[in-house]
């Protein structure tokens, strides 16, 4: 039930997403405001940087010209766009209907046009072209038209921009930097620092005059190897808006070492050759493979580095982070809590004559929590599985940790219904038998600014 659910919201809301451009045109057209219509870990980077832009980037010889600021599609946005037949006062009224508290979606829509005009405003006084789009009307022609992203949101927006400011999508490599439009309820990792948003006309002017620091996020390409012709239709999953997105694959040819790990692009008995295919968006916090049903066990094969025999394992998923995603949802399914820590303390206690009185659980809990962060710009990966099952044949063979560093990760699919989902949002069909082969590559670099406090 819940997959014909899904099936049916997506087929249903495809049919949003071909009036969305124009209806969100209009939206914007009927505010008040005439809109041009279209603390990480910082350390050196240790990229050589191989883009024509990053060359020039190193003495922040930056001409910003022209600006894509990408805006969050707010809840009160969305709601336009479902009802586009229902004036102000008829909208309130269906939302209040159906139990949302309408007052407070209003409210935060509001907060959040606040600072996209203060953004939009201290860009143009400084003579700079502007132009507005969010995830719906977002596309690769004004991808390659700016000099500059500014998304305007949370860290969703952010990485909304990131995954579409991609070689497949723009040529040149185009900086990317954000600011946080909601402070006070937002951590915004990836944004600048909360007080830019309390002066939004002084930041501007600093990232003009190069007054900035260059910061480079390492970021995961996969590439994908299947026995058809089928093109795989990525899915935005969006939590108000699950529809088709942009896609321009590239076939890949030449062998790689996704070849070498399958022993050759063929196979006994295949007369059809495997066809590779490098997804066009880049992970910039994670890539997480599993089960579409979080309830049913996600069974893949794993070989981290290439080197090592392929693992069978069964668990809730595999999740594969960046340093930039490290501090996220990495953190969240390695952490330590302080209760598991006392728990170790009273075992240790009770077995051995230690004196651990003067220990503190949960300072031991912080130091452990914050070593699993590490660096934006590392060229590694860090795979975790999650829940990882381990008794009886699981995993094969034994001993495969369940979370380690790798310089790339190859995975197979044996599931029925699963998805591999690129930093929460873009979404690829990953069944039985579909194969991946996932790599952080210098030039896949995302370019982005850091002003200090």
């Amino acid at each position: 039930m819940q997959l014909t659910n899904r099936i049916l919201t997506t087929v249903v809301l495809a049919g949003l997403r071909r009036n969305a451009k124009r209806a969100t045109t209009r939206a914007l057209l009927s505010s008040n405001y005439n809109y041009p219509v279209y603390n990480p870990v910082h350390n050196k980077s240790t990229y050589v940087n191989n883009h024509s832009f990053h060359s020039h980037a190193k003495n922040n010889k930056l001409r910003i010209k022209k600006v894509l600021i990408v805006t969050k599609l707010t809840r009160y946005e969305f709601e336009k766009l479902r009802h586009p037949n229902l004036d102000a006062s008829q909208l309130e009224e269906t939302i209040k209907n159906r139990g949302t508290d309408h007052d407070a979606l209003l409210y935060y829509h509001n907060l959040h046009k606040t600072v996209e005009r203060k953004v939009v405003d201290s860009f143009s006084q400084m003579g700079v072209e502007v132009k507005v789009v969010n995830r719906i009307t977002i596309n690769k022609e004004l991808l390659r038209w700016t000099d500059l992203i500014v998304p305007v949101g949370g860290d969703g927006t952010f990485l909304l921009a990131a995954s579409r400011a991609t070689p497949f999508f723009v040529e040149n490599s185009v900086p990317i930097v954000g600011f946080n439009s909601d402070p006070l309820r937002s951590e915004g990792r990836l944004m600048l620092p909360k007080q830019c948003t309390s002066d939004v006309n002084d930041a501007v002017k600093r990232i003009i005059k190069g007054e900035f620091d260059w910061m480079h996020r390492s970021r995961i390409r996969i590439t994908l190897l299947k026995f058809n012709g089928d093109t795989p239709i990525p899915v935005d999953l969006h939590e108000f808006n699950p529809a088709p997105v942009e896609h321009k694959e590239l076939i890949v040819s030449e062998p790689t070492l996704l070849d070498q790990i399958n022993g050759g692009a063929y196979y006994p008995g295949k007369k059809t050759k495997a066809t590779k295919r490098m997804l066009p968006y880049l992970a910039l916090n994670e890539v997480f493979i599993g089960e579409t049903l979080s309830a049913r066990v996600s069974h893949l094969h794993i070989r981290p580095n290439t080197t090592q025999k392929i693992t069978k394992t069964k668990s809730s998923g595999l999740c594969v982070s960046t340093g930039t995603g490290s501090t996220s949802w990495h953190t969240s399914i390695n952490r330590l809590s302080t209760k598991n820590v006392e728990d170790l303390l009273k075992i240790l206690k009770n077995g051995s004559k230690l004196d651990l009185k003067g220990l503190n659980a949960e300072a031991i809990s912080d130091i452990y929590n914050q070593q699993l962060v590490f660096e934006p710009d590392d060229p590694r990966l860090c795979y975790s599985i999650r829940e990882q099952i381990c008794v009886g044949v699981w995993p094969n063979p034994k001993g495969f940790e369940s979370r380690d560093f790798a310089q790339n990760l190859y995975v197979k699919s044996r599931c029925f219904d699963a998805s591999l989902v690129i930093d929460g949002t873009i979404c690829y069909p990953f069944n039985d038998g579909t194969k991946a082969f996932l790599e952080v590559l210098p030039e896949d670099a995302l370019l982005t600014m850091k002003i200090g406090d």
